[in-house]
């Protein structure tokens, strides 16, 4: 006689109308209206997550913190590779995301911020990796960074333009932003279950992405990396 074997009972298959909750327990963002609607309640802790969103300064970063905030807690870096500014430092360390654990790398080509991307999720020191890189990254490149990030057990979030939306992804999990109101507009077009289509708004700081003199900031590692070719 043969066995009828449920699908849905094994690891990594769910039905594609419901949401996957066999999945690992995520990172929650804090927001419990958006953890509700992550696989594990949260962002994953390892693989690619695609952040699209219009223009820098929105909050795109900020809905973030509270994951970052865990991860070093854990004792894990936070890299932040080929950023469109300097990180914030005060907004960060108001947030509760120790400026010590926090890497900010400004690669001299894309070739090298992808190389630091891959680097960086598969080193094992970070337990999230940010990054912005060229719109003409293809598909191949992305599918390294998500096998880089599982190996490495690390989140890595991609930041994008909506345009993206259009083009095929590896990332389990793509969030799409939009500003209204003060508030961040939160819709899911990919995550493991149906999309989530109807936004959940959050309230989130201003952007960490400013640099005010004459307050700390992060660790600049190509500007080091300068300094030290010049002084040698």
């Amino acid at each position: 006689m043969n066995a009828v074997v449920d699908l849905s009972r094994l690891p990594g298959v769910w039905r594609g109308g419901d949401l996957d909750h066999a999945a690992p327990p995520g990172l929650p963002t804090g927001f419990p209206l958006l953890d509700v609607q992550l696989p594990g309640g949260g962002l994953p802790r390892s693989g690619l997550v695609e952040v699209l969103h219009e223009a820098c300064g929105i909050g795109e970063v900020s809905f973030l913190l509270g994951a970052m905030r865990l991860v070093a807690a854990e004792g894990r870096a936070i890299a932040w590779i080929q950023p469109p500014h300097l990180p914030y430092a005060p907004a960060i360390a108001s947030a509760g995301v120790p400026l010590e654990a926090c890497l900010v790398v400004r690669p001299a080509t894309p070739e090298e911020a992808l190389w630091s991307a891959d680097q960086a999720l598969r080193s094992g020191a970070c337990g999230a990796a940010l990054f912005w890189l060229p719109d003409k990254t293809d598909y191949a490149a992305l599918r390294r960074l998500q096998m880089a990030a599982e190996a490495g057990r690390c989140l890595a979030v991609l930041f994008r333009p909506p345009a993206a939306a259009s083009q095929s992804t590896p990332a389990h999990l793509r969030v799409l932003l939009a500003s209204q109101d003060g508030h961040l507009l939160v819709t899911l077009p990919k995550r493991r279950g149906p999309p989530l289509t109807r936004p959940v708004p959050i309230s989130v700081r201003a952007q960490p992405g400013r640099r005010v003199s004459g307050h700390p900031t992060l660790v600049d590692l190509s500007a080091a990396r300068h300094a030290a070719a010049a002084s040698a």
